[in-house]
């Protein structure tokens, strides 16, 4: 894990990820037609009939097409998950589905306060920090970790941020 600093006190670490396998609802959404909402309503009275879940952290998941970022639009769909940790899938609720969150280098940021400014955390990475990293985005999904001290509506809240990265040189086209 290596740790960074940066100019506004907001602590970015780069972990190397160990694939992690996932359960929970998914569904196709929009930044323009957001239904974060009615996703997280649909899994939350059911996740504990996930029984193989792995702690007690909530994932909220995003897989974007490889081009999503380059050719941006708010109308663009992505799937959006509402999933937890799994040591297997032997056993899977009916009507929820897996993914497997592949390995790799990611870089975290704490987001503090409400759900509702968390915006400003993701302007904040692709806006200010990713453009001037030595890093590129990876093709791999992004998540917000909810764990203890997520409390969505709380000005103490935080979740963890991780956006999937590799190093620049790794493609020297920088396509990906």
């Amino acid at each position: 894990m290596l740790e960074l600093k940066h100019e506004i006190g907001m602590s970015i670490r780069i972990e190397n990820l160990k694939a992690k396998l996932m359960v929970g609802k998914r569904t196709k959404m929009s930044f323009a037609e957001n239904k974060i909402k009615e996703l997280w309503s649909g899994f939350m009275p059911r996740r504990n009939e996930i029984k193989n879940s792995l702690g007690t952290d909530l994932f909220s998941m995003e897989v974007y097409n490889p081009l999503f970022f380059h050719q941006f639009s708010p109308a663009a769909e992505f799937e959006k998950w509402a999933a937890i940790e799994v040591s297997d899938f032997n056993s899977v609720p009916e009507g929820m589905e897996t993914i497997i969150v592949p390995g790799g280098m990611y870089a975290v940021f704490i987001h503090h306060g409400p759900a509702s400014e968390g915006a400003k955390t993701y302007q904040y990475i692709f806006e200010k920090w990713l453009p001037e990293a030595e890093y590129i985005l990876d093709n791999r999904p992004h998540f917000a970790v909810m764990g203890e001290k997520y409390k969505p509506n709380d000005a103490h809240s935080e979740e963890e941020i991780w956006i999937p990265v590799k190093k620049k040189q790794n493609d020297p086209m920088n396509l990906n």
